[in-house]
């Protein structure tokens, strides 16, 4: 047998063995009138445990390439090719060759793990149910009368509620912008998509905060672009940071997340702001600015955005109504210039056709109408209280065995934990015990943090969830 596996390379030994197998029945190596060679022969010839042979046999079997009969070995599908010569594609080959990849196999542990069990959820970061203004939705729904189209709306999103987001972004972040420059997009996620596969090409060079909520996303890496990272510490990362990257990389844009950063909590030092906007003019590095916390500061304070400071355009501002209404809602937004967001703009219409109109109809309405700052209000006295009950949780169960930074707005705290431990492992133990929350490096490159959210559970579960934590490191 001329052909051999490839130790160095990263497929597993059974997947390429499924593979040479699967070529040599298309190509005829192997005839359909003759058994394939055995397990024990494979394994002998290729130089592998006969347990490889048997796993590569049991994904061809899966596949419906193969038969398995006691007594006459394994045998190419007599259907293989059907009546009507049809063939089942090999999907695990589709999966693994996409070019969009999957979430960190961490995160959709905790996806999965949220989803099915009742555990105690510090790591969603998604509002609880009693802080989304259900009463106040309920009331627009029932008491105002839809005069939208339920067809396709315009390509930017409906007309009205842009103007509404005009003077929202100038009453409460202090951006000047037009209706013609903004579009209504499916949550800041996907603005940050249209962004990535409008905006940049394979090889680009980006500069992600460290840690942050950027760093989690593959779309940087499905896009093949080259990501470089910019610490965070207490006052947001150093522009200098970024200067030194763009001279050694040549930087095409950065991402930020200025205020209430996730996961850290902290702010973006006002003169930091104003040296990243100049370095951004002066070497032509855009700017894109992600914004779901400013309007959670527990002091009520209007921190100004980098998008209103910004006098050249240079800034592409990212916003959406899930941190602050509720998720399901997905109604969020860009500004930026007219040119990149009809770009933009045409871009989500090949995905979606535009976003729904239904939607946008109760995000206007509720943006316009006097429950919105009551509501604002509420949700800060709430947050704030939930962020004290876990600051006192921590000083409780873990007293000097933890760091973290207490945030004056958002909704996540940025722990360190003092002395080694095995990341995945105490995780596992905090899922035994009925607590989850996100491990530091699905966010940055520091393992020995992690985050909890305090937005998704009350003050007397996230004081249980906190002690269950504490349980659990003391265990390892």
């Amino acid at each position: 047998m001329e052909w051999r596996t490839d130790r160095k390379s990263k497929e597993p030994l059974y997947k390429q063995i499924a593979g040479y197998i699967e070529s040599g029945i298309a190509d005829g190596t192997f005839l359909l009138d003759k058994p394939l060679p055995s397990e024990r022969f494979l394994a002998n010839e290729l130089g592998v445990n006969r347990s490889t042979v048997v796993a590569a046999y049991d994904e061809l079997e899966a596949n419906g390439l193969v038969e398995r009969k006691k007594g006459s070995g394994t045998m190419i599908s007599k259907d293989i090719w059907g009546i009507n010569r049809k063939r089942m594609p090999s999907w695990n080959r589709y999966i693994e060759a996409g070019s969009f990849l999957p979430n960190l196999p961490v995160t959709q542990r905790i996806r999965k793990e949220t989803e099915g069990n009742n555990l105690i959820n510090l790591a969603s970061g998604e509002l609880s149910e009693d802080l989304f203004p259900v009463h106040s939705l309920r009331e627009i729904i029932s008491n105002r009368s839809f005069i939208g189209s339920l067809g396709y709306d315009h390509p930017q999103g409906n007309a009205v509620l842009r103007d509404t987001i005009t003077n929202h972004v100038k009453q409460y972040r202090k951006i000047d912008t037009h209706p013609s420059s903004i579009l209504i997009t499916s949550g800041a996620q996907q603005a940050i998509h249209l962004v990535v596969q409008c905006l940049l090409k394979p090889g680009d060079a980006v500069a992600l905060e460290d840690p942050s909520y950027s760093y989690s996303l593959p779309i940087f890496q499905s896009a093949g672009l080259r990501t470089f990272l910019l610490p965070v510490d207490k006052d947001g990362i150093n522009p200098e940071d970024l200067l030194a990257l763009h001279k050694k990389h040549r930087i095409r844009m950065i991402f930020l997340n200025p205020v209430f950063q996730n996961p850290t909590g902290t702010v973006l030092h006002i003169n930091r702001r104003k040296r990243i906007l100049e370095l951004s003019s002066e070497y032509g590095i855009p700017v894109v600015e992600d914004d779901p916390y400013s309007l959670t500061s527990f002091s009520g304070e209007k921190i100004a955005s980098l998008k209103s400071m910004d006098n050249n355009g240079n800034v592409l501002y990212i916003s959406s109504l899930s941190k602050i209404v509720a998720s399901g809602l997905r109604i969020g937004w860009i500004i930026g210039p007219k040119s990149v967001i009809e770009r933009l703009s045409d871009a989500k219409q090949q995905v979606d056709f535009g976003h729904g109109s239904f939607t946008q109809w109760i995000a206007n309405d509720f943006l316009e109408s006097e429950h919105f700052p009551t509501h604002i209000t509420y949700l800060r006295e709430q947050l704030e209280k939930r962020r004290d009950a876990m600051v006192s949780s921590l000083q409780q169960f873990l007293k000097n065995k933890v760091e973290y930074y207490s945030p004056n707005g958002g909704i996540h705290l940025w722990c360190k934990l003092k002395g080694q431990l095995n990341e995945i492992q105490l995780l596992e133990e905090s899922i035994k015990r009925g607590v989850i929350y996100v491990p530091g490096s699905t966010l940055g490159t520091n393992k020995e943090y992690m985050r909890f959210t305090f937005a998704k559970e009350n003050e007397e579960s996230i004081h249980e969830g906190i002690k269950r934590f504490a349980d659990a490191v003391r265990c390892l």
